[in-house]
């Protein structure tokens, strides 16, 4: 297992229900990973019937008792977890088309639960009937008029290498707030740190009103001549999440998109998820409104801030972040 970071501070005092995959369980090493994370939060995780309407409908009851200031699901639970409306949710590789994943990747059957559960089952039978219970099932995501009043609860997260789910471009059609991260199905704790943890920081942010100090980033520290990143600039941006607002800023030519285009996707590529809708394209920086800017041409008279990256109190992002650090003690 990785080295895990704690945020104490996010979620804290709060309720975190999470939803488990198929053939998991409560006890999975994801809640674990959760409770360690977020101490100061605390994590529910029922373990789910096999049926999937009394699985859903337990989960009600559970948001009923627990009233959960986040919900986060994976897979099947990602799906589930679409129909708690009215609740802050995350859906990590939402399995919506849960019966035919259950064909298509040998779920039926005789199956070992993967995690304990707390009712001591560790096996399940697995027939052509209850496949169809969870295709049933799938056609109550998506609501339309509780879909329109959720827009801003909902974010779904998506690897980029998953072989199991495909569900991104369905989600996208019923929701703004659809983003990719680097990996496979399993919520891993590299996905949890780099993916997850920026996300729970928006919505942990926005529940509580809080305003962080704002950063701009430009977009020319965060690469080299090769257009590969800088030098610790992915440190640097993972420590600078932990208490600054983060925006990163491209120069704006007229009429070349495929400089747009090759902004974007150098920053899907190497930024990912924490630069979801926050990539600004201008040739006036100077009046981005804000505490820093990060450049290695601070624009003059601007109301940031300047950090002149690559010059000789700032030469590397080692030394951005020492000042930073300083900063907060």
């Amino acid at each position: 297992m990785e080295y895990t970071k704690t945020w104490p501070e996010l979620m804290a005092g709060k309720k975190i229900l999470y939803v488990h995959g198929f053939a998991s369980s409560g006890q999975s090493g994801t809640v674990t990973l959760l409770r360690t994370i977020f101490p100061n939060a605390v994590v529910v995780a029922p373990d789910l019937p096999l049926h999937p309407q009394e699985a859903i409908d337990l989960l009600h009851s559970v948001c009923e008792e627990e009233k959960p200031d986040l919900i986060i699901g994976s897979s099947m639970g990602g799906m589930m977890a679409e129909m708690l409306r009215g609740y802050d949710r995350i859906l990590v590789n939402p399995a919506f088309q849960m019966g035919d994943t259950m064909g298509s990747h040998g779920m039926v059957g005789k199956l070992t639960f993967q995690n304990p559960r707390r009712d001591g089952v560790q096996e399940m039978i697995v027939t052509k009937a209850i496949v169809k219970e969870y295709r049933e099932l799938t056609e109550q995501c998506f609501e339309s008029s509780r879909v329109a009043e959720d827009q801003t609860r909902v974010w779904g997260l998506f690897g980029d290498k998953d072989p199991v789910v495909h569900t991104r471009d369905l989600f996208l059609e019923h929701y703004a707030q659809g983003l990719t991260f680097h990996g496979e199905h399993r919520l891993i704790d590299k996905v949890v740190h780099h993916a997850l943890v920026p996300v729970v920081r928006w919505i942990d942010d926005r529940q509580e009103n809080r305003q962080r100090e704002t950063v701009y980033i430009d977009f020319e520290c965060l690469h080299d001549a090769r257009m590969q990143p800088t030098s610790s600039m992915h440190k640097a941006v993972e420590a600078l999440l932990d208490d600054y607002a983060l925006h990163f800023v491209a120069s704006s030519p007229t009429n070349d998109t495929s400089y747009y285009n090759m902004v974007t996707a150098w920053m899907q590529e190497y930024v990912t998820v924490p630069a979801h809708d926050h990539v600004t394209f201008t040739n006036r920086p100077e009046l981005l409104y804000g505490d820093f800017f990060i450049s290695p041409c601070p624009p003059k008279d601007g109301m940031a801030t300047a950090v002149e990256y690559g010059s000789d109190t700032f030469k590397t992002w080692e030394e951005i972040m020492t000042y930073f650090s300083r900063l907060k003690s």
